[in-house]
């Protein structure tokens, strides 16, 4: 089965970092993309950064230069490092996973999802 978890949300300051991990099993990791979303109180959720399974690679207008998505084959791990946080980086994170190469940035192509962990950045 397959079963993602997302973790390292917290509360820090504008300007600050936080690194959120998604720990990924059931399936061969190499040949799924995986997504970070986010929703915020009152707004839709929005694709934030993900990376095909063949390395292709999206970024949000919002995060490019302060989002950095990485990942440990070995660990079965896709991280997202997060600098220069502002206040408007503020909700739930979630990280989701597809079948296939193909790279998407709709959450609705997404058919398996994690926990959200919760990031909140104070003014």
């Amino acid at each position: 089965e397959v079963q993602l978890q997302a973790s390292g949300g917290g509360l820090v300051q504008t300007g600050g970092s936080l690194r959120l991990s998604c720990s990924a099993s059931g399936f061969t990791f190499t040949d799924y993309s995986i997504g970070w979303f986010r929703q915020a109180p009152g707004k839709e959720r929005e694709g934030v950064s993900c990376v095909s399974g063949i390395g292709d690679t999206y970024y949000a207008d919002s995060v490019e230069g302060r989002f950095t998505m990485s990942s440990d084959n070995a660990k079965k791990t896709v991280y997202l490092q997060m600098n220069g946080l502002k206040p408007e980086d503020t909700a739930v994170y979630y990280c989701a996973a597809r079948d296939g190469s193909v790279l998407y940035t709709s959450s609705d192509q997404y058919p398996w999802w994690g926990q959200g962990t919760q990031v909140t950045v104070s003014s």
